[in-house]
Protein backbone atom coordinates (compact mmCIF):
# COMPACT_ATOMS: atom_id res chain seq x y z
CA UNK A 1 0.00 0.00 0.00
CA UNK A 2 1.38 3.68 -0.56
CA UNK A 3 1.26 6.15 1.71
CA UNK A 4 -1.89 7.99 2.11
CA UNK A 5 -0.82 10.59 4.60
CA UNK A 6 1.72 13.80 4.25
CA UNK A 7 5.17 12.97 6.50
CA UNK A 8 7.76 15.21 6.98
CA UNK A 9 9.57 12.19 9.28
CA UNK A 10 12.16 10.28 7.93
CA UNK A 11 11.15 6.54 6.89
CA UNK A 12 12.31 3.50 7.06
CA UNK A 13 14.70 2.66 4.06
CA UNK A 14 13.40 0.18 0.72
CA UNK A 15 15.90 1.92 -1.94
CA UNK A 16 18.21 -0.79 -2.00
CA UNK A 17 15.77 -3.36 -3.33
CA UNK A 18 16.87 -3.54 -7.07
CA UNK A 19 17.17 -6.70 -8.28
CA UNK A 20 14.07 -8.77 -9.92
CA UNK A 21 13.77 -10.86 -6.82
CA UNK A 22 13.02 -7.61 -4.56
CA UNK A 23 9.80 -5.93 -4.58
CA UNK A 24 9.75 -1.98 -4.52
CA UNK A 25 6.82 0.17 -5.11
CA UNK A 26 8.55 2.27 -7.72
CA UNK A 27 9.25 -0.89 -9.86
CA UNK A 28 5.60 -1.59 -9.68
CA UNK A 29 4.99 1.81 -10.13
CA UNK A 30 3.18 3.82 -13.40
CA UNK A 31 4.87 7.09 -13.66
CA UNK A 32 3.19 9.87 -15.32
CA UNK A 33 4.86 13.23 -16.22
CA UNK A 34 3.52 17.04 -16.23
CA UNK A 35 4.91 19.76 -17.82
CA UNK A 36 3.68 21.91 -15.26
CA UNK A 37 3.07 25.05 -17.47
CA UNK A 38 1.60 23.23 -20.26
CA UNK A 39 -0.95 21.14 -17.80
CA UNK A 40 -3.48 23.38 -16.35
CA UNK A 41 -3.80 27.28 -15.68
CA UNK A 42 -6.15 28.27 -12.47
CA UNK A 43 -4.82 31.70 -12.23
CA UNK A 44 -5.45 33.21 -16.07
CA UNK A 45 -2.15 33.94 -16.82
CA UNK A 46 -1.48 31.51 -19.79
CA UNK A 47 0.89 28.72 -17.44
CA UNK A 48 0.14 25.88 -15.53
CA UNK A 49 0.24 26.35 -12.23
CA UNK A 50 0.30 23.48 -9.18
CA UNK A 51 -3.22 24.29 -8.16
CA UNK A 52 -3.65 23.36 -12.04
CA UNK A 53 -2.80 19.37 -10.43
CA UNK A 54 -4.75 20.25 -7.22
CA UNK A 55 -7.84 20.53 -9.57
CA UNK A 56 -6.90 17.66 -11.76
CA UNK A 57 -5.87 15.32 -8.36
CA UNK A 58 -9.20 13.17 -9.23
CA UNK A 59 -8.56 12.94 -12.92
CA UNK A 60 -4.87 11.48 -12.00
CA UNK A 61 -6.50 8.60 -9.53
CA UNK A 62 -9.29 8.07 -12.29
CA UNK A 63 -6.66 7.44 -15.03
CA UNK A 64 -4.82 4.59 -12.95
CA UNK A 65 -1.10 6.27 -12.52
CA UNK A 66 0.36 5.67 -9.43
CA UNK A 67 3.24 8.26 -9.47
CA UNK A 68 3.39 11.92 -10.76
CA UNK A 69 6.88 13.39 -11.67
CA UNK A 70 6.57 17.11 -12.54
CA UNK A 71 9.17 19.52 -14.23
CA UNK A 72 10.94 22.20 -12.23
CA UNK A 73 8.86 24.67 -10.52
CA UNK A 74 11.52 26.24 -8.66
CA UNK A 75 12.37 30.03 -8.35
CA UNK A 76 13.92 30.91 -11.58
CA UNK A 77 14.88 33.38 -14.58
CA UNK A 78 13.21 30.65 -17.22
CA UNK A 79 15.46 30.99 -19.78
CA UNK A 80 15.32 27.10 -20.49
CA UNK A 81 11.94 26.86 -18.62
CA UNK A 82 12.95 26.01 -14.67
CA UNK A 83 15.42 24.09 -15.98
CA UNK A 84 17.75 26.49 -14.63
CA UNK A 85 17.03 26.99 -10.70
CA UNK A 86 17.78 30.17 -9.09
CA UNK A 87 16.52 29.03 -5.44
CA UNK A 88 16.03 25.44 -5.29
CA UNK A 89 14.08 26.23 -1.77
CA UNK A 90 11.57 28.27 -3.25
CA UNK A 91 8.62 28.14 -5.93
CA UNK A 92 8.14 30.06 -8.68
CA UNK A 93 5.71 32.97 -8.35
CA UNK A 94 4.08 31.63 -11.72
CA UNK A 95 3.75 28.16 -10.41
CA UNK A 96 1.94 28.98 -6.61
CA UNK A 97 3.62 29.09 -3.37
CA UNK A 98 5.10 26.24 -1.21
CA UNK A 99 1.26 26.10 0.55
CA UNK A 100 -0.05 25.31 -2.84
CA UNK A 101 2.82 22.46 -3.22
CA UNK A 102 1.82 21.01 0.25
CA UNK A 103 -1.59 20.85 -0.72
CA UNK A 104 -0.71 19.23 -4.05
CA UNK A 105 1.49 16.59 -2.29
CA UNK A 106 -0.74 15.77 0.16
CA UNK A 107 -3.54 15.34 -2.07
CA UNK A 108 -1.44 12.82 -4.18
CA UNK A 109 -0.93 11.12 -1.15
CA UNK A 110 -3.96 11.20 0.12
CA UNK A 111 -5.22 8.83 -3.56
CA UNK A 112 -2.00 7.15 -3.02
CA UNK A 113 0.06 8.55 -5.78
CA UNK A 114 3.55 9.30 -5.15
CA UNK A 115 5.42 12.43 -6.20
CA UNK A 116 8.70 12.56 -8.15
CA UNK A 117 11.07 16.00 -7.77
CA UNK A 118 12.72 17.12 -11.03
CA UNK A 119 16.19 17.55 -9.74
CA UNK A 120 18.54 20.06 -12.02
CA UNK A 121 21.75 20.36 -9.63
CA UNK A 122 24.50 19.74 -12.85
CA UNK A 123 24.15 23.29 -13.46
CA UNK A 124 22.31 26.58 -11.44
CA UNK A 125 21.13 29.52 -12.88
CA UNK A 126 23.32 32.09 -13.62
CA UNK A 127 20.88 34.05 -11.11
CA UNK A 128 21.55 32.12 -8.28
CA UNK A 129 23.23 33.53 -5.60
CA UNK A 130 25.84 31.11 -5.58
CA UNK A 131 27.08 31.72 -9.22
CA UNK A 132 26.34 36.01 -8.36
CA UNK A 133 28.94 35.23 -5.55
CA UNK A 134 31.58 33.66 -7.61
CA UNK A 135 31.35 35.82 -10.42
CA UNK A 136 32.11 38.81 -8.34
CA UNK A 137 35.32 37.84 -6.87
CA UNK A 138 37.59 35.16 -7.29
CA UNK A 139 38.14 35.03 -3.18
CA UNK A 140 34.29 34.76 -2.86
CA UNK A 141 33.28 32.11 -0.69
CA UNK A 142 31.13 30.64 -3.48
CA UNK A 143 33.73 30.81 -6.31
CA UNK A 144 34.81 27.21 -6.10
CA UNK A 145 31.03 26.30 -6.31
CA UNK A 146 32.06 26.28 -10.45
CA UNK A 147 34.69 25.83 -12.82
CA UNK A 148 36.84 28.38 -14.11
CA UNK A 149 39.76 28.78 -16.11
CA UNK A 150 41.39 31.60 -15.39
CA UNK A 151 42.10 33.96 -18.61
CA UNK A 152 46.14 34.16 -17.11
CA UNK A 153 46.17 30.81 -18.51
CA UNK A 154 45.56 31.71 -22.15
CA UNK A 155 42.47 30.51 -23.91
CA UNK A 156 40.49 27.53 -22.29
CA UNK A 157 40.41 24.20 -24.24
CA UNK A 158 37.41 24.21 -26.49
CA UNK A 159 34.17 22.60 -24.48
CA UNK A 160 31.12 21.87 -26.65
CA UNK A 161 27.82 23.06 -25.26
CA UNK A 162 24.49 21.09 -26.10
CA UNK A 163 22.86 24.43 -26.47
CA UNK A 164 25.23 27.57 -27.04
CA UNK A 165 26.78 26.76 -30.76
CA UNK A 166 29.61 29.19 -29.57
CA UNK A 167 31.06 26.67 -26.95
CA UNK A 168 30.84 25.90 -23.00
CA UNK A 169 33.41 28.56 -21.81
CA UNK A 170 32.00 32.44 -21.34
CA UNK A 171 33.98 34.57 -20.13
CA UNK A 172 33.22 37.43 -16.68
CA UNK A 173 35.41 40.70 -16.86
CA UNK A 174 35.06 40.66 -12.99
CA UNK A 175 37.05 37.85 -12.26
CA UNK A 176 39.08 37.39 -15.40
CA UNK A 177 38.29 34.02 -16.00
CA UNK A 178 36.14 31.47 -17.95
CA UNK A 179 33.14 29.51 -16.49
CA UNK A 180 31.97 26.17 -17.85
CA UNK A 181 28.31 25.32 -19.14
CA UNK A 182 27.23 22.16 -20.30
CA UNK A 183 24.11 23.90 -21.78
CA UNK A 184 23.44 27.56 -22.42
CA UNK A 185 25.18 30.56 -20.83
CA UNK A 186 22.78 31.00 -17.90
CA UNK A 187 23.52 27.47 -16.68
CA UNK A 188 26.94 27.47 -15.48
CA UNK A 189 28.02 23.42 -14.32
CA UNK A 190 28.32 23.24 -10.66
CA UNK A 191 31.70 21.66 -9.77
CA UNK A 192 30.52 18.56 -7.68
CA UNK A 193 34.35 18.18 -6.87
CA UNK A 194 33.96 20.52 -4.05
CA UNK A 195 32.60 18.99 -1.09
CA UNK A 196 30.85 22.28 -0.27
CA UNK A 197 28.66 21.54 -2.92
CA UNK A 198 27.52 18.35 -2.77
CA UNK A 199 26.67 19.19 0.86
CA UNK A 200 24.67 22.02 -0.17
CA UNK A 201 22.88 19.49 -2.67
CA UNK A 202 22.64 16.65 -0.16
CA UNK A 203 20.90 19.52 2.14
CA UNK A 204 18.61 20.02 -0.37
CA UNK A 205 17.44 17.11 -1.23
CA UNK A 206 16.92 16.24 2.71
CA UNK A 207 14.32 19.57 2.59
CA UNK A 208 12.10 18.05 -0.15
CA UNK A 209 12.15 14.71 1.43
CA UNK A 210 11.04 15.54 4.44
CA UNK A 211 8.31 17.73 2.96
CA UNK A 212 7.18 14.59 1.70
CA UNK A 213 9.11 13.86 -2.22
CA UNK A 214 8.96 9.71 -2.89
CA UNK A 215 11.44 10.12 -5.08
CA UNK A 216 14.11 12.32 -7.23
CA UNK A 217 14.78 12.40 -11.38
CA UNK A 218 18.53 13.49 -11.56
CA UNK A 219 18.17 16.29 -14.93
CA UNK A 220 21.74 15.49 -16.59
CA UNK A 221 23.15 13.43 -13.99
CA UNK A 222 25.45 12.27 -16.30
CA UNK A 223 27.58 15.01 -16.48
CA UNK A 224 28.38 16.66 -13.26
CA UNK A 225 31.77 14.93 -12.92
CA UNK A 226 34.16 16.76 -15.12
CA UNK A 227 37.54 16.46 -16.64
CA UNK A 228 39.33 18.45 -14.46
CA UNK A 229 42.64 17.53 -16.32
CA UNK A 230 41.27 20.00 -19.14
CA UNK A 231 43.25 18.14 -22.27
CA UNK A 232 42.24 19.44 -25.77
CA UNK A 233 39.94 16.31 -26.60
CA UNK A 234 40.23 15.20 -30.14
CA UNK A 235 38.43 16.76 -33.24
CA UNK A 236 34.89 16.11 -33.70
CA UNK A 237 34.43 14.12 -30.16
CA UNK A 238 31.39 16.02 -29.53
CA UNK A 239 29.67 13.12 -31.63
CA UNK A 240 29.68 10.60 -29.04
CA UNK A 241 29.22 13.52 -26.26
CA UNK A 242 28.59 10.92 -23.42
CA UNK A 243 32.17 9.23 -23.97
CA UNK A 244 34.22 12.28 -23.31
CA UNK A 245 31.52 14.70 -20.58
CA UNK A 246 29.82 12.16 -18.84
CA UNK A 247 30.02 9.62 -16.17
CA UNK A 248 34.03 10.20 -15.38
CA UNK A 249 34.55 7.98 -12.79
CA UNK A 250 33.95 10.30 -9.87
CA UNK A 251 30.18 10.51 -10.55
CA UNK A 252 30.10 7.02 -8.90
CA UNK A 253 31.57 7.99 -5.23
CA UNK A 254 29.28 11.08 -5.32
CA UNK A 255 25.92 8.90 -5.80
CA UNK A 256 27.39 6.25 -2.92
CA UNK A 257 27.98 9.34 -0.86
CA UNK A 258 24.31 11.26 -1.86
CA UNK A 259 22.27 7.82 -0.92
CA UNK A 260 24.20 6.92 2.13
CA UNK A 261 23.21 10.96 2.90
CA UNK A 262 19.73 10.87 1.66
CA UNK A 263 18.53 8.44 -0.31
CA UNK A 264 19.30 5.21 2.00
CA UNK A 265 17.64 7.31 4.95
CA UNK A 266 14.29 8.20 3.38
CA UNK A 267 12.01 5.15 1.48
CA UNK A 268 12.76 7.28 -1.90
CA UNK A 269 14.14 6.21 -5.40
CA UNK A 270 16.15 7.97 -7.42
CA UNK A 271 17.23 8.24 -11.49
CA UNK A 272 19.11 9.87 -13.37
CA UNK A 273 18.60 10.94 -17.27
CA UNK A 274 20.82 8.74 -19.27
CA UNK A 275 22.89 5.61 -18.15
CA UNK A 276 26.57 6.46 -20.27
CA UNK A 277 28.05 4.68 -23.35
CA UNK A 278 27.56 0.93 -22.18
CA UNK A 279 25.38 -1.69 -20.42
CA UNK A 280 28.53 -2.01 -17.89
CA UNK A 281 27.96 1.84 -17.22
CA UNK A 282 23.94 1.63 -16.67
CA UNK A 283 24.38 -1.00 -14.00
CA UNK A 284 27.44 0.29 -12.04
CA UNK A 285 24.67 3.49 -11.64
CA UNK A 286 21.83 0.80 -10.85
CA UNK A 287 22.96 -2.01 -9.30
CA UNK A 288 21.58 -2.38 -5.50
CA UNK A 289 25.29 -3.86 -4.12
CA UNK A 290 26.43 -0.34 -5.55
CA UNK A 291 24.08 1.40 -3.53
CA UNK A 292 23.82 4.76 -6.29
CA UNK A 293 20.70 5.28 -8.14
CA UNK A 294 17.73 2.75 -8.15
CA UNK A 295 16.83 3.13 -12.66
CA UNK A 296 18.13 3.31 -15.69
CA UNK A 297 16.77 5.68 -17.99
CA UNK A 298 18.79 5.39 -21.56
CA UNK A 299 18.41 7.43 -24.88
CA UNK A 300 18.40 4.16 -27.40
CA UNK A 301 14.55 3.77 -28.10
CA UNK A 302 13.97 7.69 -28.70
CA UNK A 303 16.47 8.15 -30.24
CA UNK A 304 15.68 5.41 -33.31
CA UNK A 305 13.01 7.98 -34.52
CA UNK A 306 14.59 11.48 -35.02
CA UNK A 307 13.47 12.06 -38.94
CA UNK A 308 10.68 12.37 -40.81
CA UNK A 309 11.62 8.63 -42.45
CA UNK A 310 10.45 7.23 -39.29
CA UNK A 311 12.14 3.65 -38.09
CA UNK A 312 12.69 0.24 -38.21
CA UNK A 313 10.53 -2.47 -36.04
CA UNK A 314 13.42 -4.83 -36.17
CA UNK A 315 15.74 -1.96 -34.36
CA UNK A 316 12.39 -1.12 -32.17
CA UNK A 317 12.14 -4.44 -31.08
CA UNK A 318 16.74 -4.61 -30.84
CA UNK A 319 16.77 -1.75 -28.72
CA UNK A 320 13.86 -2.97 -26.07
CA UNK A 321 14.59 -6.77 -26.48
CA UNK A 322 18.74 -5.97 -25.41
CA UNK A 323 17.95 -3.56 -22.93
CA UNK A 324 15.81 -6.14 -21.33
CA UNK A 325 18.41 -8.98 -21.51
CA UNK A 326 21.04 -7.02 -19.83
CA UNK A 327 18.82 -6.43 -17.17
CA UNK A 328 17.28 -9.32 -16.41
CA UNK A 329 18.65 -10.53 -13.47
CA UNK A 330 19.92 -7.14 -11.94
CA UNK A 331 19.23 -3.39 -11.98
CA UNK A 332 15.76 -1.99 -13.41
CA UNK A 333 14.83 0.06 -16.28
CA UNK A 334 12.78 3.41 -16.90
CA UNK A 335 10.50 2.39 -20.01
CA UNK A 336 9.36 4.99 -21.83
CA UNK A 337 9.12 6.54 -25.77
CA UNK A 338 7.89 10.40 -24.83
CA UNK A 339 8.96 13.13 -22.36
CA UNK A 340 9.47 17.05 -22.69
CA UNK A 341 12.75 16.34 -24.36
CA UNK A 342 10.76 14.26 -27.20
CA UNK A 343 7.69 14.75 -29.64
CA UNK A 344 4.42 13.82 -29.44
CA UNK A 345 4.41 9.84 -28.57
CA UNK A 346 1.59 8.71 -31.33
CA UNK A 347 3.18 11.19 -33.81
CA UNK A 348 6.85 9.94 -33.63
CA UNK A 349 5.76 6.06 -33.03
CA UNK A 350 2.79 5.44 -34.51
CA UNK A 351 0.43 7.07 -36.77
CA UNK A 352 -1.10 10.42 -36.25
CA UNK A 353 -3.72 10.58 -39.15
CA UNK A 354 -7.75 10.36 -38.05
CA UNK A 355 -7.99 7.02 -39.18
CA UNK A 356 -5.35 5.65 -37.39
CA UNK A 357 -4.49 7.72 -34.29
CA UNK A 358 -6.85 6.10 -32.04
CA UNK A 359 -5.58 2.53 -32.58
CA UNK A 360 -1.78 3.23 -33.13
CA UNK A 361 -1.89 5.27 -29.43
CA UNK A 362 -3.40 2.57 -27.97
CA UNK A 363 -1.15 0.04 -29.14
CA UNK A 364 2.45 2.47 -27.74
CA UNK A 365 0.77 2.90 -24.83
CA UNK A 366 0.01 -1.18 -24.23
CA UNK A 367 3.57 -1.67 -24.81
CA UNK A 368 4.78 0.50 -23.02
CA UNK A 369 2.97 -1.39 -19.74
CA UNK A 370 3.64 -4.66 -21.07
CA UNK A 371 7.00 -4.65 -20.15
CA UNK A 372 9.62 -5.20 -17.70
CA UNK A 373 10.42 -1.99 -16.36
CA UNK A 374 8.70 1.29 -14.81
CA UNK A 375 6.50 2.87 -17.66
CA UNK A 376 6.78 6.56 -17.95
CA UNK A 377 3.91 8.13 -19.26
CA UNK A 378 3.81 11.93 -20.68
CA UNK A 379 0.42 13.98 -20.07
CA UNK A 380 -1.58 13.93 -23.42
CA UNK A 381 -0.61 10.63 -24.72
CA UNK A 382 -3.35 8.70 -22.65
CA UNK A 383 -5.67 10.83 -25.22
CA UNK A 384 -3.08 10.91 -28.04
CA UNK A 385 -2.22 14.29 -27.91
CA UNK A 386 -0.44 15.08 -31.72
CA UNK A 387 2.68 17.06 -33.29
CA UNK A 388 1.96 20.53 -33.69
CA UNK A 389 2.55 21.95 -37.05
CA UNK A 390 5.47 24.62 -37.35
CA UNK A 391 7.37 25.11 -40.19
CA UNK A 392 8.58 28.61 -39.35
CA UNK A 393 11.40 28.84 -37.17
CA UNK A 394 10.17 32.04 -35.88
CA UNK A 395 7.40 30.15 -33.62
CA UNK A 396 9.67 28.80 -31.87
CA UNK A 397 10.79 29.76 -28.62
CA UNK A 398 12.98 26.86 -26.86
CA UNK A 399 16.32 27.67 -26.53
CA UNK A 400 17.54 24.13 -28.02
CA UNK A 401 15.38 24.62 -31.46
CA UNK A 402 17.30 28.52 -31.43
CA UNK A 403 20.41 26.74 -30.56
CA UNK A 404 20.36 23.60 -33.20
CA UNK A 405 18.88 26.67 -35.96
CA UNK A 406 22.27 29.05 -35.36
CA UNK A 407 24.58 25.36 -35.53
CA UNK A 408 22.93 24.39 -38.45
CA UNK A 409 22.85 27.78 -40.30
CA UNK A 410 27.05 28.57 -38.96
CA UNK A 411 27.68 24.54 -40.76
CA UNK A 412 26.06 25.64 -44.20
CA UNK A 413 23.28 22.78 -43.35
CA UNK A 414 20.07 22.47 -46.09
CA UNK A 415 17.95 24.63 -43.95
CA UNK A 416 14.70 23.22 -45.75
CA UNK A 417 15.40 19.85 -44.51
CA UNK A 418 16.71 21.29 -40.96
CA UNK A 419 12.90 22.87 -40.88
CA UNK A 420 11.43 19.75 -41.70
CA UNK A 421 12.95 17.96 -39.57
CA UNK A 422 12.71 20.18 -36.55
CA UNK A 423 8.69 20.56 -37.13
CA UNK A 424 9.12 16.67 -36.76
CA UNK A 425 11.07 16.01 -33.76
CA UNK A 426 11.32 18.97 -31.83
CA UNK A 427 10.59 18.87 -28.06
CA UNK A 428 7.86 21.98 -28.97
CA UNK A 429 5.35 19.52 -29.77
CA UNK A 430 5.30 17.85 -26.64
CA UNK A 431 4.85 21.13 -24.41
CA UNK A 432 2.23 22.39 -26.06
CA UNK A 433 -1.14 22.79 -23.36
CA UNK A 434 -2.96 19.85 -22.63
CA UNK A 435 -6.25 19.61 -23.80
CA UNK A 436 -8.78 19.30 -21.74
CA UNK A 437 -11.83 19.71 -23.77
CA UNK A 438 -13.50 21.61 -27.14
CA UNK A 439 -13.62 25.18 -25.23
CA UNK A 440 -11.83 28.11 -26.40
CA UNK A 441 -7.99 27.15 -25.64
CA UNK A 442 -8.77 23.63 -24.69
CA UNK A 443 -10.09 24.50 -21.37
CA UNK A 444 -6.16 25.03 -20.12
CA UNK A 445 -6.86 28.62 -19.43
CA UNK A 446 -8.69 31.63 -19.48
CA UNK A 447 -6.07 33.60 -20.42
CA UNK A 448 -3.39 34.03 -23.52
CA UNK A 449 -1.91 30.47 -23.53
CA UNK A 450 2.17 30.66 -23.30
CA UNK A 451 2.82 28.60 -26.02
CA UNK A 452 -0.11 27.91 -28.92
CA UNK A 453 -2.41 25.20 -28.65
CA UNK A 454 -2.70 22.39 -31.27
CA UNK A 455 -5.52 23.30 -33.35
CA UNK A 456 -6.93 19.33 -33.49
CA UNK A 457 -8.25 19.95 -29.30
CA UNK A 458 -11.74 20.21 -30.58
CA UNK A 459 -11.53 16.57 -31.65
CA UNK A 460 -8.73 15.09 -29.07
CA UNK A 461 -9.70 15.99 -25.56
CA UNK A 462 -10.48 14.71 -22.62
CA UNK A 463 -13.91 15.59 -22.03
CA UNK A 464 -14.65 13.71 -25.64
CA UNK A 465 -12.71 10.63 -24.67
CA UNK A 466 -14.24 10.32 -20.76
CA UNK A 467 -17.96 9.21 -22.36
CA UNK A 468 -16.22 6.93 -25.35
CA UNK A 469 -15.29 3.63 -24.40
CA UNK A 470 -13.44 3.03 -26.98
CA UNK A 471 -11.42 6.05 -27.25
CA UNK A 472 -7.50 6.45 -26.05
CA UNK A 473 -8.36 7.26 -22.45
CA UNK A 474 -10.57 4.55 -22.30
CA UNK A 475 -8.23 2.06 -23.28
CA UNK A 476 -5.64 3.67 -21.19
CA UNK A 477 -7.25 3.85 -17.76
CA UNK A 478 -8.13 -0.55 -19.02
CA UNK A 479 -4.44 -0.94 -19.57
CA UNK A 480 -3.19 0.72 -16.39
CA UNK A 481 -5.77 -1.86 -14.30
CA UNK A 482 -4.19 -4.08 -16.10
CA UNK A 483 -0.81 -3.63 -15.19
CA UNK A 484 -2.03 -3.63 -11.76
CA UNK A 485 -3.64 -6.88 -11.65
CA UNK A 486 -0.76 -8.43 -13.27
CA UNK A 487 2.31 -9.01 -11.26
CA UNK A 488 3.59 -10.97 -14.56
CA UNK A 489 4.15 -7.73 -16.44
CA UNK A 490 5.62 -6.27 -14.03
CA UNK A 491 8.49 -8.75 -13.05
CA UNK A 492 7.72 -11.61 -15.54
CA UNK A 493 10.88 -12.72 -17.50
CA UNK A 494 10.49 -11.39 -21.22
CA UNK A 495 11.10 -13.54 -24.62
CA UNK A 496 10.87 -11.84 -27.72
CA UNK A 497 8.56 -13.88 -29.99
CA UNK A 498 8.93 -13.47 -34.46
CA UNK A 499 12.34 -11.64 -33.78
CA UNK A 500 12.47 -11.25 -37.42
CA UNK A 501 8.83 -9.89 -38.11
CA UNK A 502 8.83 -6.52 -39.97
CA UNK A 503 4.88 -5.40 -38.83
CA UNK A 504 4.62 -7.63 -35.63
CA UNK A 505 6.18 -7.01 -32.34
CA UNK A 506 5.32 -10.72 -30.29
CA UNK A 507 6.57 -11.29 -27.47
CA UNK A 508 5.73 -13.65 -23.88
CA UNK A 509 6.34 -11.97 -20.15
CA UNK A 510 6.46 -15.34 -17.41
CA UNK A 511 6.08 -15.29 -13.61
CA UNK A 512 6.02 -18.09 -11.84
CA UNK A 513 2.96 -20.14 -13.49
CA UNK A 514 1.08 -16.59 -14.86
CA UNK A 515 2.43 -16.40 -18.62
CA UNK A 516 0.94 -13.46 -21.16
CA UNK A 517 1.10 -13.01 -24.49
CA UNK A 518 1.47 -10.19 -26.09
CA UNK A 519 0.79 -9.09 -30.20
CA UNK A 520 1.43 -5.73 -31.39
CA UNK A 521 0.98 -4.83 -35.11
CA UNK A 522 2.80 -2.11 -35.57
CA UNK A 523 1.64 -1.50 -39.13
CA UNK A 524 -1.50 0.29 -41.08
CA UNK A 525 -1.88 -3.19 -42.39
CA UNK A 526 -3.59 -6.59 -41.57
CA UNK A 527 -0.41 -8.97 -40.80
CA UNK A 528 -1.93 -12.87 -40.24
CA UNK A 529 0.90 -14.59 -37.79
CA UNK A 530 1.44 -18.30 -36.31
CA UNK A 531 2.36 -18.90 -32.83
CA UNK A 532 2.13 -22.54 -31.09
CA UNK A 533 1.23 -20.25 -27.99
CA UNK A 534 -1.95 -19.35 -29.98
CA UNK A 535 -3.04 -23.66 -29.91
CA UNK A 536 -6.34 -23.46 -27.96
CA UNK A 537 -6.45 -20.38 -27.15
CA UNK A 538 -10.25 -18.28 -27.05
CA UNK A 539 -11.77 -14.99 -26.39
CA UNK A 540 -12.27 -15.92 -22.58
CA UNK A 541 -8.26 -15.62 -22.68
CA UNK A 542 -8.19 -12.25 -23.82
CA UNK A 543 -6.69 -9.63 -21.37
CA UNK A 544 -7.47 -6.56 -23.49
CA UNK A 545 -7.80 -6.18 -26.54
CA UNK A 546 -8.17 -2.55 -28.92
CA UNK A 547 -10.20 -4.21 -31.33
CA UNK A 548 -13.61 -6.41 -30.65
CA UNK A 549 -14.06 -10.23 -31.92
CA UNK A 550 -10.62 -11.37 -32.62
CA UNK A 551 -10.63 -14.85 -33.32
CA UNK A 552 -7.73 -17.26 -33.39
CA UNK A 553 -7.45 -20.31 -35.56
CA UNK A 554 -5.38 -23.00 -34.37
CA UNK A 555 -2.00 -21.59 -34.10
CA UNK A 556 -2.69 -18.67 -36.42
CA UNK A 557 -4.36 -15.13 -35.75
CA UNK A 558 -5.43 -11.82 -38.00
CA UNK A 559 -4.25 -9.20 -36.27
CA UNK A 560 -6.11 -5.85 -37.57
CA UNK A 561 -3.86 -2.26 -38.00
CA UNK A 562 -2.31 -1.33 -35.17
CA UNK A 563 -3.72 -3.58 -32.96
CA UNK A 564 -2.43 -4.57 -29.34
CA UNK A 565 -4.06 -7.77 -27.73
CA UNK A 566 -2.96 -9.42 -24.72
CA UNK A 567 -3.52 -13.05 -23.82
CA UNK A 568 -3.27 -15.16 -20.67
CA UNK A 569 -1.38 -18.23 -21.16
CA UNK A 570 -1.71 -19.43 -17.54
Amino acid sequence: MLNSVYNKKQKPSTAGETTQSNKSWWKEGILYQIYLQSFKDTDGDGFGDLNGVVEKLDYLKSIGITMVWITPFLESPMVDNGYDVSDYKAIHPRYGTMEDFDRMIYGLHEREIKFVLDMVVNHSSDQHKWFKGASSSRDNEYYDYYHWWPAEKGEPPYRHSLFDPEGGWDYVEAVDAYYLHTFTGNQPDLNWENPKVRQEVYDIMKFWAEKGVDGFRMDAFQFVSKDTTWPEFPEGHEKDYVKWYGLRPELHGYLNEMYNKIIGKYNVFAVAEGTGSTFEDAHNLVDSDRNELQMAYHFDAVNLSQTPKGYSLLDFKGVFSKWDNAFSEKGWLAIYLSNHDNARLVSRFGNDSDDFRTVSTQLLNTFLMSMRGTPYLYYGDEIGMTNIDMPNIEEYTDIEAQGKYQSALKAGADMEEFINTLNYNSRENGRTPMQWDASENAGFTTGDPWRRVNPNYTEINVAKQKTDPNSVLSHFKRMTEVRKKNPVLVYGDYTLLLPEHEQVYAFARELDEDKILVLLNFSESESEIELVELQGLTSEKVVIDNYEGTAVEGTCITLRPYQAILFSLG
